[in-house]
């Protein structure tokens, strides 16, 4: 399998593709006003709203910065406020400081973030967070520099991971106290844990249950302990999306959350995830580790709101499909 890493911001060429939707019209800057970029206003909202949609690029917490820094204005007057009334035909004019500007995230997308939580999508190949052996961007590294474009003292908690090489949605927390509500009740907040695997082999039954008690080994790799009420009890639910003679394409739903799980159960039942040679596999038809996390649905923690964020499947996982003979 292909090892994937992420090099730091400063190594990598900035991306500045934006796009420009109904709401506003962006208007041609000549090279003097370069740093300052300018929007029609087209129908009435709120001036933050407004900023999010256009600055898609940006969170909340830094288009926050950028009225805090007073660094935006309304025909040209300076406006601070978040919650300032736009109308029609106003433009809004944004002065971009090199000080304002956040490094770009590599290798994750935010798709949701208030003052409680954020929501990101991780590309495969980046740490959720860095052991204390390893010095290199992860997606915990990159989210505390840019809550801390708001205020120097914001932080992010960490509430579950993803391993290095599974993409998909996960979640941070931006207090010690959200970070605790949320992981003290965790199987009650998550209504929804939803992984894509694409194991070796054809999984004969449409859909199946593996249950199993987790234990560590001593060169920390998890595995099933042959004994009840050995380790840490562990449910995974799948249903087979597609396969032929070589991979079979599963919907899996996790009923607990333990290191390794899905990885562990899939070599359980003799369809290890394809590229996870820890776990017994042999096939690198995809270059990567064929493991997604696509759903991730529960209830905020403050406002008691059902949240669901989906993610789309990885086209690489359906290669094995289009090919009358996979590359084994």
């Amino acid at each position: 399998m292909n090892k994937h890493r992420f090099k730091k911001p400063d190594e990598q060429r900035k991306n500045n593709k934006s796009s420009r939707q109904s709401a506003a019209s962006s208007i041609p800057q000549g090279r003097a006003q370069a740093k300052q970029r300018l929007y029609k206003v087209e129908e009435q909202s709120e001036l933050l709203a407004f900023l999010l949609h256009n600055l898609s690029n940006k969170g909340r917490n830094a288009v926050k910065s950028l009225l805090s820094r007073k660094q935006v204005s309304v025909n040209n007057h300076v406006v601070t406020a978040y919650n300032h009334t736009l109308l029609p035909g106003q433009t809004v004019s944004i002065r971009m400081d090199k000080t304002s500007e956040a490094p770009p995230l590599i290798g994750l997308k935010i798709l949701f973030e208030d003052e409680d939580i954020i929501v990101v999508q991780k590309e495969a190949g980046l740490l959720s967070v860095a052991s204390a052996q390893e010095d290199e961007l992860t997606a915990y590294r990159q989210l505390t520099a840019h809550v801390r474009l708001a205020h120097p003292g914001n932080r992010i908690f960490v509430v579950h991971r993803l391993d290095r090489d599974t993409s998909g949605v996960m979640m941070f927390a931006k207090s010690e106290n959200v970070q605790q509500a949320l992981q003290n009740s965790w199987q009650d907040t998550v209504r929804e844990r939803t992984y894509i695997a694409l194991v070796e082999g054809q999984v004969k039954k449409p859909e199946g249950t593996v249950s199993s008690w987790l234990k560590e080994s001593k060169t920390l790799k998890m595995y099933s302990s042959p004994h009840p009420n050995d380790g840490q009890h562990a449910v995974t639910h799948y249903k087979v999306s597609q396969s032929n003679r070589n991979f079979s394409l599963l919907e899996v739903h996790l009923e607990t959350g333990r290191k390794n799980q899905i990885r562990v159960h899939m070599e359980d039942i003799g369809h290890p995830i394809v590229g996870d040679k820890k776990y017994g596999s042999k096939s690198t038809a995809i270059g990567r580790l064929g493991l997604h996390a696509r759903i991730l649905a529960f209830v905020h923690p403050r406002t008691g709101e059902l949240l669901r964020f989906e993610s789309d499947i990885p086209k690489v996982f359906l290669k094995p499909f289009r090919e009358t003979s996979p590359n084994k």
